[in-house]
């Protein structure tokens, strides 16, 4: 069973999501909160899998609450929920340790995947959207520093290859069809990527293993 808090100051969404969400046999809706404290104290309780989270929220915030969420023994996927496509609260967000954004006026089917994909590992980011946020993080911190460096230098040949395709975006299946690998296979090199990187998603590798020269010629 998929566990799932929802953190939405607007009670229609809340309410709209859990009807499609639990709509779905294996997903439960454990909790909705209605701004980030009461969100933070939710998955601290209950211990979900996935939290959708509000950006912009009375009180705390979406993104001081997915820091705090961060820093919890257990870290569930957290997914922001947002109006715009890119603005600086999802580069924000993504900065705090959330997995990828979904629009507020996503389809029931769409938000079902979206909850799939965070499940299976992959990140909620279209390639272009990708591109410019390690665009423009890379540009903040251009070079990378010794303890990156080290971090690199620690990955096997495979990981590197795999660090590369992430880097561009590309999900867990395209990379397994690009190397000729299983699904599950490169779920645990990815897993492996972000521990010995010491980062907490897919993004903040990306913009290591560009910063590295690993995957510019394809993301630029």
């Amino acid at each position: 069973m998929i566990k799932v808090v929802l953190v939405d100051d607007d009670a229609i969404v809340r309410q709209g999501m859990r009807a499609i969400l639990e709509s779905v046999p294996d997903v439960i809706v454990a909790a909705e909160a209605t701004d980030g404290a009461s969100g933070v104290a939710a998955v601290q309780r209950l211990k979900p899998d996935v939290v959708f989270m509000d950006i912009r929220m009375p009180g705390m915030d979406g993104l001081a609450a997915t820091r705090e969420i961060g820093r919890l023994a257990h870290r569930p996927k957290v997914v922001m929920l947002t109006t715009f496509e890119f603005d600086e609260y999802v580069a924000a967000a993504l900065r705090a340790g959330a997995v990828g954004f979904v629009l507020k006026d996503s389809g029931p089917q769409q938000l079902i995947d979206a909850l799939r994909a965070v499940v299976d590992g992959n990140a909620l980011l279209a390639p272009s959207v990708t591109r410019r946020l390690i665009s423009a993080f890379a540009e903040q911190v251009p070079v990378l520093d010794a303890d990156d460096r080290s971090r690199i230098e620690s990955l096997t040949l495979r990981e590197r290859e795999v660090l590369a395709l992430l880097g561009c975006g590309r999900s867990n299946a395209d990379i397994a069809t690009a190397l000729f690998l299983g699904e599950a296979t490169v779920k645990g090199h990815v897993s492996r990527i972000l521990d010995k990187l010491e980062v907490q998603n897919r993004v903040q590798a990306a913009i290591i293993a560009y910063r590295a020269g690993l995957a510019r010629d394809s993301v630029t």
